[in-house]
């Protein structure tokens, strides 16, 4: 079973609505119009390696898109930071990642927006 990773840690996954999947190479210009409506649209992430899906996300926010949007597949802990800047609100991987990279990995990540660079420069960012 996976394992949903958001901003407070491991859980479960609570959606029970349509869920729109999507590859990294997507483009969204290409989406109908009710893209809107979908309550969760969850991007597949084949390598960690593949930044593809990072832009993604982003288009889709800067296109508008207000719902859910969930990474799935191959992400680790230290890019938790980038895949929530870019837009997604949480990180679906398998048990079995899961079991590699406890949750602690993933929660010292979490606080995400306090280790924006342009924050430190700035001096607004909080001090861990």
């Amino acid at each position: 079973m996976n394992v949903i990773v958001n901003d407070t840690g491991y859980n479960a996954d609570d959606w029970t609505g349509a869920v729109l999947d999507l590859t990294p190479g997507t483009d969204p210009g290409a989406l109908p119009d009710e893209i809107a409506t979908v309550g969760l649209i969850r991007v597949e992430f084949a390598g960690f390696a593949d930044g593809r899906g990072f832009s993604l996300a982003r288009r889709l926010r800067l296109m508008g898109y207000p719902g859910r949007l969930r990474t799935r597949g191959d992400l680790i802990a230290d890019q938790y930071a980038m895949a929530r800047r870019a837009g997604f609100d949480e990180v679906e991987i398998s048990a079995e990642l899961a079991a590699r990279q406890p949750q602690e990995q993933w929660l010292r990540r979490a606080r995400w927006q306090a280790h924006d660079y342009q924050a430190r420069l700035r001096g607004s960012a909080a001090r861990a």
